[in-house]
């Protein structure tokens, strides 16, 4: 058995760092991740006022802002807001940037500048903002100028990310007067992350009211029951209110653990993952189930999460919940017997890659049959055999993080290797990645 330890989750680590530098006082937060687009979100923070001292071993003092978000010169030159390819820096400092005050100019590497965001500026100009798009209209780069957003109602959709919402939840106590935010459009893909964003919010002591539609009336729900919503049929009211100073511990990821997991059903020996909670509401806990119902055998355990080697099978699954996923799955899936068939997955195309059509490229150049549709991705397993990687092949990454950890779960097969293109990419969520997975060689 071969124990290995989760790093520490990625959306949690940005949630409790922005929550603790819109905080009024010091803060301690523990067991933050240390990772590239971390790097981002700190800076940005730190850019808007909050101060914050590394403490080591992911431990960080936040001094938070005292006013709430300020940038800009005395000249009228916005403050520099540079997001890389951090989706969640750009989509949540987006939000919370408008909620204070000046002017911000937000814009990160050229693919961060195909990535659709207009689905928020439009309900942040609703509610006051002044947004100037210096490219085209509604995508990176922008600039934001602001004295503050004035609360009410406003509606958004979530169809292209869960982070639009989760962004203005963030935004929302700084608002004068209670805002209500309904959710509309024609699907709410990712709405796990929503939970963690309420649940950082309630921990830092602020006041929300999630209600559904039934029976034609509105009826308050607790947030925590939600497992998945229905535009038209979802608002949240945030109170104005001050984030709460104190000390914070971030749990473990499960979408980086979700690499390793894998590496446990479809490796050469079963792997422990530590520093899990089993109860979390991280949506992508998923891979959990994901696994069990391909065939692999799952145990959780006091010490951490079993999974050891098994005959996989094809399985068809809806991932529009946890997309970050999708990448390890197909490369698991190689190794099934049978098709496993992943839908309502549109939204990975508008991920650091085109996540669908990256996925099946990869697979092809181990031989790998796949099929690919607007929405989802068919993977042909190879099962009961073992994917063959043909000596010489270089597995690309398409600076995609997600992409270099899965392609590496194809080298565990006896014989072959998996090597890619740009292996620092993992620097993005999971810096240690091939320390640890050393392990599994």
């Amino acid at each position: 058995m071969i124990t290995l330890n989760a790093p520490a989750s990625k959306s949690v680590s940005h949630r409790m760092l922005i929550a603790a530098s819109l905080a009024r006082g010091t803060s301690l937060v523990h067991h933050a991740l240390a990772s590239a687009d971390l790097e981002r979100t700190r800076d940005l923070l730190q850019t808007a006022g909050a101060v914050m001292d590394d403490l080591g071993h992911g431990s960080w003092q936040v001094r938070g802002m005292e006013h709430g978000p300020q940038g800009g010169q005395l000249d009228g030159t916005p403050a520099d807001c540079f997001v890389s390819e951090s989706g969640t820096t750009c989509r949540l400092l987006t939000a919370v940037l408008a909620a204070g005050r000046g002017s911000f100019r937000i814009h990160g590497v050229a693919r961060m500048h195909e990535r659709p965001i207009g689905a928020l500026t439009d309900a942040l100009t609703a509610l006051g903002a002044s947004i100037e798009f210096q490219g085209q209209s509604g995508f990176p780069p922008f600039v934001i100028r602001t004295s503050g957003l004035r609360g009410g109602d406003v509606d958004l959709s979530i169809d292209a990310s869960s982070q639009y919402l989760s962004g203005l939840l963030l935004a929302a106590p700084f608002c004068p007067e209670p805002l209500r935010i309904m959710l509309t459009g024609s699907k709410a893909v990712s709405w796990p992350y929503v939970g963690l964003t309420l649940q950082a919010m309630e921990d830092f002591g602020i006041v929300f009211r999630v209600e559904q539609l039934e029976g034609g009336a509105w009826k308050a729900v607790p947030w925590r029951s939600l497992t998945s919503v229905k535009p038209g049929e979802l608002r949240i009211t945030v109170q104005p209110g001050q984030y709460r100073a104190g000390e914070y511990r971030v749990e473990g990821d499960w979408s980086g653990a979700s690499y390793l997991l894998a590496a446990g059903a479809v490796g050469r020996e079963p792997v422990l993952v530590t520093g899990l909670r089993a109860d979390s509401i991280q949506g992508d806990r998923a891979i959990l189930d994901i696994l069990r119902a391909m065939g692999a055998k799952v145990e959780i355990r006091d010490d951490g999460i079993l999974v050891s080697p098994s005959p996989l099978h094809g399985v068809t699954v809806d991932m529009s919940d946890c997309p970050d996923l999708v990448p390890t799955v197909a490369m698991a899936a190689a190794f099934a017997q049978g098709s496993t068939r992943i839908v309502n997955i549109a939204h990975l195309r508008i991920k650091e890659c085109d996540r669908l059509s990256a996925c099946a490229a990869e697979l092809a150049r181990i031989g790998v049959k796949t099929e690919e549709t607007e929405d989802a991705l068919t993977v042909h397993g190879v099962g009961p055999s073992t994917p063959v990687v043909p000596a010489g092949t270089v597995f690309r990454t398409y600076n995609d993080h997600r992409l270099a950890m899965s392609c590496s779960l194809l080298g565990l097969a006896p014989g072959n290797e998996a090597v890619v293109d740009a292996p620092a990419v993992v620097r993005k969520s999971f810096p240690e990645f091939w320390n640890v997975w050393s392990a599994l060689r």
